[in-house]
């Protein structure tokens, strides 16, 4: 079974950007919501308009109960999202919705790529 841990994390603002340093182990949802926006500079609402519109997918700590995002738990791919997802919106001035849209469009052009390569390879 896999799981997911932060053996470090650091998260600092400087001219309004935010850096962010983690090491990811595995995919075990261990993020807290919390955690989850502040490593994006970010409150807890956001997180949960990323979770709305689906930017990223949240795991209840408890699994068969109804929870709010105390409960929620999210894996390091959310985090990446959820930073790419805040750059674009500090970057380009982009509505969370159109910011899902462009993750999903990039995370399409990276697969068919890897398609497109591995045909080249095989072939």
């Amino acid at each position: 079974m896999a799981r997911f841990s932060v053996s470090s994390m650091t998260a600092s603002r400087s001219a309004g950007a935010v850096s962010v340093t983690a090491s990811v182990l595995d995919a075990t949802p261990s993020l807290a919501a919390r955690d989850l926006a502040h490593a994006c500079g970010a409150g807890v609402d956001w997180v949960v308009q990323l979770v709305e519109i689906g930017i990223v997918e949240h795991a209840a700590s408890e699994v068969g109960t109804r929870t709010g995002p105390e409960q929620w738990r999210f894996r390091g791919a959310d985090l990446r999202r959820a930073l790419e997802a805040r750059r674009l919106q500090r970057d380009f001035g982009v509505e969370l919705d159109a910011a899902a849209l462009i993750l999903d469009l990039e995370h399409e052009v990276r697969r068919l790529k890897a398609v497109l390569q591995a045909h080249r390879i095989g072939h």
